[in-house]
């Protein structure tokens, strides 16, 4: 193993050879300064790891050195080390990308775990991620077999997608393959779950334990925090995962203190046309046929299935006897339609409740399935997620969100359902009218054999609209996807490991509802 290279700069370095004789034992090799001046030279000369830099040096200070060190080599980790504790002079050497501060006088224990944290932090976070998963995996297991609501089926959700998000950062792969075996036989037992208590949940939305659902967002968690003196941003991003939301959070906690973060239950499908429709009817698919048969669009109606939005939260507003309450809807599909909103932030200001629909994380699933480039920009969970954080931070939804944390609002953030990755294909047959959707079909005389699919032949007990008398809904559960038996290969490979909505799994169905005030 190769010896690690510390370079020491201090104008009193005589006095700190027990503390090198000390690093020496453990393993580390010391070259020793006594200047700024000598300290550059050094790093001109030869590779280190780390610097220790004295603060208070005569001549070139340590702040200079600092300076001096981060243009020639921008990577090197240096460790400040003082005896002032003026607020300044931390400030400036914290603003200068300083890897750690300590205060004399320093033991032998505090270098030394100063260097561990600069040079060992990933290898140890690693490990202790590993240890505490493997303690974690078998509470995780027999959850499982234990559940007894939607809220408990939550929190092994939640488990499992801090794990995901704790081994990302740990960049840790020694248990990834275990966390991802544990997921899929988590979404086993979801499956049965749903199969066994949806209809329950929509027959008994006042249950304690029936989960909010899609058709109950609005109505029953965003009109009531509406105020006069006070506007409700509701952003819906489309296609957000519970996991991509705690990516893009600690960005948006900067800006807001987070006041609720919780989840809710998207309506079957977990599809745009049925999921987003429901949010602002305030209704059931079926219900929105039944009520307004020009506005909704059967699954063999040609283009988007979302085209009344607006029109749907404007009349549930009147329902509710709420034609005072000024509202407007955007739907965000691009940079320009983003930008062009936030220059009429003021104007919505005067409204009580704005509705926004940002489309990005939508448009990336589906562009994963069909351009290379983004398949292999985004060849795992992990990538997908990065993806999405680095559009979230140059995106103008990140400066709507910076420019009302300055304004005296609520913001509120979620989705209409989630994505999961699908790895097994499962062959079904229909006839030419059946839908597309790799996730779940409605259709006359669908046939398939096997049990990974949870399926309604009453549609209207489902909430949902049943075009003719024999039609069936058939959602595929876990990691299935769909496929027809004509062409079965080519399908198969072009479809197999794509973003996919529409069916049952924890990720499509437990999805984020964060609702946000600003920090000052």
């Amino acid at each position: 193993m190769q010896t690690i290279q510390i370079l020491w700069a201090d104008d009193e370095i005589d006095h700190l050879k027990p503390h090198i004789l000390f690093l020496n034992k453990k393993g580390y090799e010391v070259t020793p300064v006594c200047s700024g001046l000598d300290a550059l030279e050094q790093c001109e000369k030869q590779y280190f790891d780390l610097v220790f830099l004295d603060e208070n040096m005569p001549g070139m200070t340590g702040l200079e050195t600092l300076q001096q060190i981060k243009q020639l080599k921008p990577n090197l980790p240096v460790i400040m080390i003082t005896k002032s504790e003026e607020e300044n002079i931390m400030e400036e050497a914290i603003a200068s990308k300083i890897a750690d501060y300590l205060i004399k006088p320093v033991n032998p224990n505090q270098i030394l775990l100063a260097i561990k944290k600069c040079l060992d932090k990933k290898r140890l976070i690693a490990e202790h991620t590993t240890h505490s998963y493997q303690q974690d995996f078998r509470n995780i297991g027999m959850a499982f077999n234990e559940v007894n609501n939607f809220s408990e089926w939550v929190d092994i959700y939640k488990k499992l997608v801090f794990w995901e998000l704790e081994m990302d950062m740990a960049e840790s792969n020694q248990m990834r393959e275990v966390l991802v075996s544990q997921k899929e036989e988590a979404n086993v037992n979801f499956a049965k779950f749903v199969r066994e208590q949806y209809l329950g949940w929509l027959n008994a939305p006042k249950d304690p334990h029936t989960p909010l659902m899609s058709h109950r967002l609005i109505p029953e968690r965003v009109l009531p925090l509406l105020k006069d003196d006070e506007p409700v941003f509701f952003i819906l991003i489309d296609n957000l995962r519970l996991d991509q939301w705690k990516i893009l959070e600690p960005s948006i906690a900067e800006y807001f203190k987070v006041v609720e973060d919780s989840v809710y239950c998207s309506i079957l499908p977990t599809a745009t046309a049925y999921a987003r429709n429901a949010i602002f009817a305030g209704l059931m698919p079926l219900e929105i046929s039944y009520d307004y048969p020009t506005l909704w669009a059967d699954e063999e109606d040609e283009g988007t299935k979302n085209n009344f939005e607006d029109e749907f939260l404007r009349r549930l507003m009147q329902r509710r006897h709420l034609n005072n309450i000024k509202t407007s809807y955007h739907k965000i599909l691009n940079n320009k339609q983003g930008k062009a909103l936030n220059d009429s932030l003021k104007t919505l200001m005067g409204n009580h409740l704005n509705a926004i629909v940002y489309n990005f994380v939508d448009m990336l699933s589906h562009a994963r399935t069909d351009i290379n480039v983004i398949r292999e920009l985004a060849p795992d969970e992990a990538a997908y997620r990065a993806i999405t954080h680095s559009w979230f931070l140059h995106s103008p939804l990140l400066e709507l969100l910076k420019w009302l944390a300055s304004q005296k609002v609520k913001v509120i953030i979620t989705t209409d359902h989630g994505t999961i990755r699908t790895e097994k294909p499962f062959k079904i047959i229909g006839d030419k009218h059946t839908n597309t959707n790799l996730r779940y079909k409605q259709g006359k005389n669908l046939n398939y054999q096997g049990k990974n699919v949870v399926v309604t032949r009453k549609p209207e007990e489902f909430g949902l609209p049943k075009p003719n008398v024999s039609t069936s809904y058939v959602f595929a559960t876990e990691d299935y996807f769909f496929a027809y038996p004509n062409n079965y290969n080519h399908y198969v490979k072009y479809y197999k490991d794509t973003f996919q909505h529409g069916g049952v799994s924890l990720e499509e169905m437990i999805v984020p509802f964060v609702i946000l005030e600003p920090r000052n």
